[in-house]
């Protein structure tokens, strides 16, 4: 499909100044169908949160640390590869579990795709998808948002920072790693951090902060860039031009070369930033979406 042969129907009205995708989907797949990938997402994010906090919270200790360096069961080590690189840029070297720990997550993002953390695994991904279904829900429209490079310009100062300073700068104020430390310790600095990020979102730049700030996302989108695990438009003939897809997504743009086939033949969503977090297959009551890998060409 290209986009000169592109015939589509015109999009399905919306009331002014409310947005509601996926309630087509609902319609037709049903509520559980429609937010399959997203309950999911959610079990999974709280499931691992649980599991650092059943330490300090309950005295069970299955896995030790947090989502920057930890253990699992006192055996399996896991480091995340932004933390090593500030630790090495800070002129610290590194034990030997934490190069392990940071191999073996980035063989499994590599495989899955990098952005699958920010999605399934980060925290934060429920306070600002919080913000962004807040603001469809007041009609929130604009907003200053910055370019989607300036995360690739923060990774780099986060590093630059860490070497001049011979220390972990980023850690003092890295969104994720606050949360963590407000869910163990109460209240203080770390909450207002992850409440500046809901109201930045909510009010300022739509999906900011994960889509154009975080470093951390910008150096696993890196890493994934040639990662297999990855969603396809496979019948994208069936697609109706809803834009439901668009409107849940937290990378819109990755969805159009593939879709429309702008750019590329390949229905196989191929852009490094999408996290493959699935809602568009949830919302999309045509399913036009499915999850393969990127060697799958399929398409109708």
């Amino acid at each position: 499909m290209t986009a000169a042969t592109d015939t589509k129907p015109p999009l399905r009205e919306r009331r002014p100044g409310v947005e509601r995708p996926g309630h087509e989907a609902i319609e037709v797949k049903g509520w559980l169908r429609a937010h399959k990938w997203l309950l999911l997402r959610r079990f999974t994010q709280l499931a691992i949160l649980g599991l650092f906090l059943a330490g300090p919270w309950l005295g069970v200790w299955i896995v030790k640390g947090n989502l920057s360096s930890s253990l699992t069961l006192d055996i399996l080590p896991l480091t995340d590869p932004f933390l090593l690189l500030q630790s090495i840029a800070a002129g610290q070297a590194p034990y030997r579990e934490a190069l392990l720990g940071a191999g073996i997550v980035v063989a499994f993002y590599l495989l899955v795709g990098g952005r699958v953390f920010c999605s399934w695994v980060c925290p934060m991904n429920i306070v600002t998808d919080a913000a962004a279904w807040l603001r469809r829900q007041l009609g929130l429209k604009g907003g200053k948002v910055p370019s989607a490079h300036t995360r690739y310009w923060l990774l780099a100062f986060t590093l630059i920072t860490a070497a001049a300073t011979g220390s972990l700068a980023w850690e003092w104020v890295n969104p994720v790693s606050m949360l963590h430390r407000g869910l163990i310790f109460g209240f203080g600095l770390s909450w207002g951090i992850v409440l500046g990020v809901f109201l930045y979102d909510l009010l300022i730049a739509s999906r900011g902060w994960c889509g154009h700030l975080c470093p951390m996302g910008a150096l696993y989108g890196l890493l994934g860039k040639r990662s297999l695990l990855r969603v396809s438009a496979a019948q994208r003939s069936a697609c109706n031009d809803c834009m439901d897809c668009f409107a849940v997504c937290p990378e819109p743009q990755v969805i159009r070369p593939a879709l429309k086939g702008t750019g590329q033949t390949t229905p196989v969503i191929l852009d490094k930033d999408c996290t493959n977090c699935g809602r568009c297959i949830d919302v999309c009551s045509k399913d036009v979406f499915r999850l393969t890998t990127r060697i799958d060409r399929s398409a109708s």
